[in-house]
């Protein structure tokens, strides 16, 4: 283990060893805390080298044991949405305002308070 300790009294870790911590977190049943209290580091620190690794910017080594889980990212389809709300309804006072449901969030919001603004009534 590379540890440096510059003069504030603050440590520093070459890459090498990161990776090698790094390595240590994915094998199943082992968690970040419990790395990090084995070998007195902050999990802070082993979840932003976790980081650094994710994109990237430090080498981990390949580890026996370690398995990640794979990630599927799939469109949402967004059609039944469309067929949950068919109208929005907003009453204040006397005005009523309706709104179908291909109307844009923040359009049909500025509509209703501009007539609202107008009558008065906000």
């Amino acid at each position: 283990m590379e540890v440096m300790v510059g003069l504030s009294g603050k440590r520093r870790w070459s890459d090498e060893y990161k990776g090698q911590v790094v390595a240590e977190t994915p094998v199943p049943g082992v968690t970040v805390t419990e790395v990090a209290r084995r070998l007195d580091l902050r999990p802070n620190h082993l979840s932003s080298w976790r980081r650094l690794a994710k994109e990237g910017k430090l080498l981990v080594p390949d580890l026996a044991g370690a398995e990640f889980a794979p990630v599927v990212i799939e469109p949402i389809d967004p059609e039944p949405w469309a067929a949950v709300v068919s109208q929005v309804e907003i009453t204040c006072g006397d005005i009523v305002v309706r709104l179908d449901a291909a109307t844009a969030t923040k359009t049909g919001v500025g509509t209703a308070k501009g007539v609202m603004d107008q009558s008065g009534s906000l």
